[in-house]
């Protein structure tokens, strides 16, 4: 019997299975994928969770870490369970995803030093901009190397007793397989990667040793940094510690096969089949990034780019922003208070559906409305902090519709400012590809995300959940023995059946996005004003 025809039942019990793990900025998510047929989703778990801002930083406590991924592990288990009657006694290959960047930073025996800081802290500001001069790159301020810099400046007193930093991926990983690794992605935002030879930049290393060498002396950057590999190596093999930590309940097995632990933009990459030049794609959740995989190196170097790189070290433009769609689910939340008090039945997915559709209706422009979703700081935006607003004129035509197109146009608004610049640059896209839950709603952030971009925009099925199965698919690719590149993988083995629902840009939403989008970027003075005025 052929791989492909085995049943759900029989890919599991033989060990045929591979397992995806994301951590998100909301989620954690677990998928298991047929790792012979990665498009065939077999089970899936998940577990909510919440950043906590504690003494002026955001932060996870690795406790809640393994209480989220033991939960949807443990969900996902119980969904094999009562669909396809076996358990997960072993897979074919299983791998971690996470949020990039932040920092994590343990001693010599393995202690965390400082409490997790995430990629939302926009703390490190001198740092970053030191650090971008130094190494005539962009250094962003959500970087580990940013961290780890900014933390040397403030002369921290945890600095000499720094052993090792990594990600939260690098973290999970190694806790699971012992493997100090990161897939070649995902070190891409700690420190910059010499593309050519898949690791971080030898010449850019040896100059922040020198940086650091009086306020930090015998601090050597990459021994601290974990090792780099690329998509399709093997990065280690779940321990017993690794799979009683995974799986407390036993039935898991040590000696899984791991890949490269990535982070989310790489697992967003896969997701969407955007790993080829000319390609890129958008993620929205908590925070909003595209990534475009360049033809050439830029111009120049600008502080609203990253320069980072897919899962197999190919270079990638990126434009992140801190703010993404929980402003615009705390407006929602509003909506559906509103609709249970007055005696209405819709579930949060139907209004959201509802709100989303009613959008249409608005103005190109959003009728003269501005909403800034700027909870956290946002570097690109210029704002040390978050203020979300909405903003209108006297003469503005405030309606349900516009108010609500101008909420979905404030997700996109300083997203759309740093993709003004890739075009400035030259950089030309095919297609960008879309995945997150606020593309959901069929036809509608999507086409509003194509007039802003000016570009095609593609979403698949996956769209809502592409992190997890992303990783899963990496893992798949690991266990895989064809020997294809990863872009071979993904378009003559996974996508090839694929359908994506592409939108062309509505001739009158690129004027009316610009529109938007000019008041938008002459409104941040408010937002400047209302950091300075509310504290």
């Amino acid at each position: 019997m052929s791989a492909a025809t085995l049943s759900a039942a029989a890919v599991i019990s033989s060990g045929r299975a591979a397992l995806g793990i994301e951590l998100g900025s909301t989620r954690i998510k677990a998928c298991l994928v047929d790792a012979d047929d990665p498009t065939r989703v077999l089970a899936t778990g998940s577990f909510a969770w919440e950043n906590r801002y504690r003494d002026g930083n955001w932060t996870y406590a690795l406790e809640d870490v393994w209480t989220g991924v033991q939960t949807a592990y443990a969900a996902l288990a119980a969904e094999v369970q009562r669909l396809h009657g076996v358990a997960i006694e072993t897979l074919a290959a299983a791998g971690i995803s996470a949020m990039m960047h932040g920092y994590l930073a343990f001693n010599a025996g393995g202690e965390l030093l400082v409490p997790f800081r995430t990629w939302r802290n926009t703390s490190t500001e001198r740092a970053a901009g030191v650090l971008s001069e130094l190494l005539g790159t962009n250094i962003p301020l959500r970087w580990s190397i940013a961290h780890l810099y900014q933390a040397v400046l403030d002369e921290e007193d945890h600095v000499p007793d720094v052993d090792s930093f990594t990600t939260l991926a690098g973290y999970v990983h190694e806790k699971l397989t012992g493997r100090r690794v990161l897939g070649v992605g995902d070190a891409s935002g700690m420190f910059p990667i010499d593309v050519r030879t898949h690791d971080y930049d030898a010449v850019m290393a040896a100059k922040f040793d020198r940086l650091v060498a009086e306020r930090a002396p015998g601090l050597r950057l990459r021994a601290l940094l974990p090792d780099v590999l690329v998509a399709g190596e093997a990065a280690g093999e779940l321990t017993a510690a690794g799979a009683a930590l995974l799986d407390p309940s036993g039935t898991l097995r040590a000696g899984v096969l791991f890949c490269p632990p990535e982070g989310d933009a790489g697992t967003g990459m896969v997701a969407t089949n955007s790993v080829a030049p000319r390609t890129g794609n958008v993620s929205a959740g908590t925070s909003i990034f595209a990534m475009v995989v360049l033809e050439r190196p830029l111009h120049r170097a600008h502080d609203e780019l990253d320069l980072v790189t897919t899962p197999a070290g190919d270079l990638v433009a990126m434009v992140h922003c801190n703010n993404g769609a929980s402003e615009l689910a705390a407006w929602v939340g509003l909506f559906e208070r509103f609709a249970a008090i007055a005696g209405g039945t819709l579930n949060p997915d139907e209004v959201f559906e509802a709100l989303f559709v009613e959008s249409l209706d608005g103005a190109p422009d959003a009728g003269g409305l501005l909403a800034y979703n700027h909870l956290a700081g946002e570097p690109i935006a210029g704002l040390p902090e978050g203020r979300p607003l909405f903003v209108r004129t006297p003469d503005s035509r405030l309606t349900l519709a516009n108010f609500m197109r101008a909420q979905l146009y404030g997700v996109f608004g300083t997203l759309a400012l740093g993709m003004r610049v890739l075009a400035d640059e030259g950089v030309e896209l095919d297609r960008m590809y879309a995945h997150g839950g606020v593309f959901r709603t069929a036809g509608v952030a999507q086409r509003f995300l194509a007039g802003a971009l000016n570009a095609p925009v593609a979403v698949a099925a996956t769209a809502s959940e592409g992190g997890a199965w992303g990783i899963a698919v990496l893992a798949a690719f690991a266990a895989d023995t064809a020997g294809d590149s990863i872009d071979t993988y993904l378009t003559d083995r996974v996508f090839a059946q694929t359908g994506f629902d592409s939108i062309d840009p509505d001739p009158e939403d690129v004027p009316g996005f610009a529109a938007y989008l000019s008041r938008y970027r002459a409104g941040l003075a408010i937002e400047h004003a209302a950091i300075a005025a509310t504290h």
